[in-house]
């Protein structure tokens, strides 16, 4: 398992797929399998079977659209200061501690 550039909350905008060109915020990130779980992209419809859960109401059965995970190689970190789609980049500050750099423009992210 390696560390990975992309972290939860941040803004992502997709390379390629389907959803190319929208943004989201992640939700999820799996290091084990290389994907990002991303706000509002890649929604697939899913047909669930109604069932009840402990005895009380159950959950509604029917289709229903939910997010799947996308390959971390999709998506890039979009910059706050330059707004656009960026690679991640590191260096030290005055204190030592390690920060992520926009390589477009050197801005934090």
């Amino acid at each position: 398992m390696r560390a990975l550039k992309i972290r939860k909350g941040d803004t992502v905008e997709m390379l390629s797929g389907k959803d190319r060109g929208k943004r989201g915020r992640v939700v999820n990130v799996y290091p084990k399998s290389d994907r990002v779980m991303v706000e509002g992209v890649n929604q697939v419809k899913r047909h669930e079977r109604m069932r009840q859960v402990g005895g009380r109401g159950g959950v509604q059965g029917g289709i229903i659209t939910k997010e799947m995970p996308v390959h971390i190689s999709s998506v890039a970190v979009v910059c706050d200061s330059c707004g656009r789609p960026t690679r991640v980049g590191h260096e030290y500050d005055d204190n030592g501690q390690k920060e992520r750099i926009c390589r477009r423009c050197g801005g934090r992210l």
